[in-house]
């Protein structure tokens, strides 16, 4: 029935009434009850709620006292407090206020009294707004631009910021303030107004002192300028010079003080030192003249010998600045390098001239070497041709003869001629080994000469080559062993061939005794051919000479024979294939001709064993050989041979002649022997594809001819036949007819056309 949150003098009043209305009450249950019991209970209950009620009340009353002592020590402290905070605002050396919810609350003396006629304004309730506005109209404040009044204004409308940037200001007795505000917590605004006249006034001197400095600085270095250096006002009179620009124009005194005209400078140069220093006479063409070109540029000497170059430059205020520098070393300078530079180009010119006629003469010289080399190279290439020409023509009776004298051979023993067909053998062995020199030593030389690089087996190279040469051996009974390799090389097998053919015979040659040894080595991924002989050996003196043409080395032994052309062919054939060549070698102790190769993927294979000849030449042939060659002599000699082997031979002398025989015995044969230049541009290659084609059998044929082209081997490779050269080693014909032949039955076969069946 008490709320105790009302205050104490309102509880006691409700109590008051309370008991009041529980005595009330209590009489009337005594008139209505009229019995002794029912009233001492009545009075019973009633004492005891008075009694509960009276403790309440005081109970109150006691509350009410104690909340009453705290209510007036608050205050007591409140009025401390505000004494204190009074005390705090007076102390501060700026102005200090606080708006709570826009209005000013509290605000010190400072804050009140800074601003003589807003001080009126400064009350308790005063709007944030308003004070700025105040202060943005207020005649006191002298901002150092309009635009201060509007940030004034600008922060006044801005209530919702929580701070403004401090707005500088400067009262008319040089005093400057700085206003700022912040807002803090509760919706309260701080506005402090902060004094910064002694950092102005500060700032003030020292910029001062600045700006001294600098123009001291600046009128010490204008003044000690090397150049001269003036400027003339938009009226043409004279503003600011160096004692530099006097002493280089030689103006008097009265001439370089400000407010002296352009025009009396431009007529005392004129009329003393400096002619045509300015060519403009009145300051307003030289005016029009810097707007027309921006700058002006004269280069004048002195009467006493100096040479300045004179500058103007116009200036954004309708002057202009006059430049002037001393010139003097740099032109001496110039001077000195344009007189050098005109008698260096007189001596080059002079050089140049000399040199065109050296150029003419040169070109001269040039065309008639080139034409000199023109026709040696046409020469080169003439005899090139005379030699493969004639080659033919040589090597044809070389051939018929050797085919002869093997002949002879076969005929000699028992008869007496035996040791003149030996004799005769060896001078054509002679005679054909300088040919093949000749030949060879040609074909290197030529300016055309082409080559055929292949892969092939080093090792069936070196058993072909010795096989060859085995018979040279024999005579002088030297062991010539030829160790067995697997390699492959790239190279051109004929050049190579010829090389090592020729190592070889040059050791056989001059070695008496012993034996002659070849094989290779491998070296990284290249192998060294090697062939060694226990001979006479080479000084060292020699190693390099022997390589040279016509050159024999038999330090008077008599070893050897031929015209020392073997090894010159080896250098320029290795050197054609770039194939290093060496030589090793002691006087007595023999020697070691090495050529290293490029090695390629070697075959697996095993090497090709050397062919018996001795059991080869011993068999009978048993035959049927088409022989065709136009030349009668090597076609008589060669029937002879191969009849002597036991072969019946068909001669014919051309395609046509050959396929008439054929016609002729109804067969075909077992082999075709064919030369390849034949009569009327017949060719061996047409009488083999003819005789194939009329038989329809790919009969074996081998081509027989002096001419050395390796396009006849690439053409024998592609048509499936073999090619020998002139003069024909009869060693390797047997074995090579016998091996085509295996191929066949030895019967010849029957013509299967219409003519046969007649």
């Amino acid at each position: 029935m008490i709320d105790r949150d009302q205050p104490l003098e309102d509880q006691i009043v409700k109590q008051d009434k309370i008991i009041k209305a529980l005595m009330a009450r209590a009489n009337q249950s005594h008139e209505l009850g009229n019995t002794a019991y029912s009233l001492f209970q009545s009075a019973i209950t009633l004492q005891s709620k008075v009694s509960e009620k009276t403790r309440d009340l005081e109970a109150a009353l006691s509350t009410l006292g104690r909340a009453s002592d705290d209510l007036e020590n608050a205050e007591q402290a409140r009025s401390r407090t505000q004494v204190s905070l009074s005390d705090a605002l007076e102390s501060m050396e700026g102005g200090f206020a606080i708006f709570t919810d826009g209005r000013l609350q509290v605000f010190n003396e400072f804050f009140k009294m800074l601003i003589p006629d807003v001080r009126d304004a400064i009350d308790p309730g005063l709007r944030l707004n308003d004070y700025f506005k105040l202060v943005g109209n207020s005649r006191d404040i002298t901002p150092r631009q309009e635009a201060d009044r509007l940030n004034v204004a600008g922060v006044a409308l801005r209530d919702d910021a929580d701070a403004a940037p401090p707005f500088v200001f400067a009262l008319k007795n040089d005093r400057w303030f700085v206003i700022s505000y912040r807002r803090t917590s509760h919706n309260n605004t701080a506005v402090l107004q902060t004094e910064i006249t002694a950092i102005v006034r500060s700032n003030r001197l020292e910029k001062n002192r600045l700006i001294d400095a600098q123009e001291h600085f600046l009128k010490a270095t204008f003044d000690n300028m090397p150049q001269g250096v003036c400027t003339l006002s938009a009226d043409g009179t004279l503003l600011l010079t160096n004692a530099r620009f006097a002493d280089l124009l030689s103006l008097p005194m009265q001439l370089t003080r400000a407010g002296t005209s352009y025009a009396q400078i431009v007529e005392y140069l004129n009329a003393r030192h400096l002619p045509r220093a300015f060519p403009q006479e009145n300051f307003e063409g030289l005016m029009r003249y810097l707007r027309r070109a921006d700058t002006l540029h004269v280069r004048v000497r002195h009467n006493n010998g100096m040479v300045l170059d004179i500058d103007v430059h116009p200036l954004p205020d309708g002057g202009c600045i006059v430049n002037v520098m001393d010139v003097t070393a740099q032109f001496q300078t110039t001077q000195e390098l344009e007189d050098r530079v005109r008698a260096r180009t007189q001596e080059l010119t002079k050089v140049n001239h000399v040199l065109r006629s050296q150029y003419v003469e040169q070109a001269r010289v040039e065309e008639d070497l080139r034409v000199a080399k023109a026709e040696v190279e046409a020469a080169m290439t003439s005899k090139s041709r005379f030699f493969a020409a004639a080659s033919h023509d040589l090597l044809q009776p070389i051939n018929a003869a050797k085919l002869l004298i093997s002949s002879l051979s076969d005929m000699a023993p028992g008869t007496g001629l035996e040791d003149t067909v030996h004799r005769l053998d060896s001078s054509f062995h002679s005679m054909e080994t300088l040919l093949h020199a000749l030949l060879d030593i040609s074909r290197l030389d030529s300016v055309d000469t082409k080559l055929s690089l292949t892969d092939f087996d080093l090792g069936a190279l070196m058993l072909e080559i010795a096989g060859d040469i085995q018979p040279l051996a024999d005579q002088k009974d030297l062991c010539l062993d030829v160790v067995p390799t697997r390699l492959h090389v790239r190279s051109d097998r004929r050049y190579l061939a010829r090389s090592v053919q020729n190592l070889i015979n040059n050791a056989i040659q001059y070695t008496r005794e012993g034996r002659v040894l070849v094989g290779c080595r491998r070296r990284g991924d290249k192998v060294v051919l090697e062939v060694w002989d226990t001979g006479i050996g080479i000084a060292k003196q020699d190693q390099a000479r022997i390589f040279q043409e016509f050159t024999r080395v038999d330090h008077g032994t008599g070893a050897g024979f031929g015209m020392g052309l073997g090894l010159s062919i080896v250098s320029r054939a290795c050197a054609l294939l770039d194939h290093p060549v060496t030589v090793r070698s002691k006087p007595g102790m023999g020697s070691v001709f090495s050529i290293t190769l490029p090695m390629v993927g070697q075959d697996v294979a095993k090497p090709a064993e050397p062919v018996d000849r001795s059991k080869t030449l011993d068999s009978e042939m048993d035959l049927i050989v088409m022989l065709i060659e136009n030349d009668p002599g090597v076609l008589f000699a060669m029937t002879q041979r191969l009849e002597k082997w036991g072969a019946s031979v068909l001669g014919a002398s051309s395609t046509e002649e050959a396929v008439r025989l054929l016609d002729d015995i109804g067969m075909s044969p077992d082999i075709i022997l064919a030369d390849y230049q034949l009569d009327d541009g017949d060719t061996g290659l047409r009488s083999i594809l003819a005789l194939r084609e009329r038989t329809g059998i790919d009969i074996p044929a081998i081509m027989i001819t002096a001419n050395q082209d390796a396009a006849i081997k690439e053409i024998g490779a592609e048509h499936s036949f073999s090619v020998l050269t002139k003069p024909v080693n009869l060693s390797r014909l047997r074995p090579l007819i016998d091996w085509k032949t295996r191929r066949m039955p030895s019967s010849a076969h029957l013509l299967h056309t219409d003519e046969s069946l007649q």
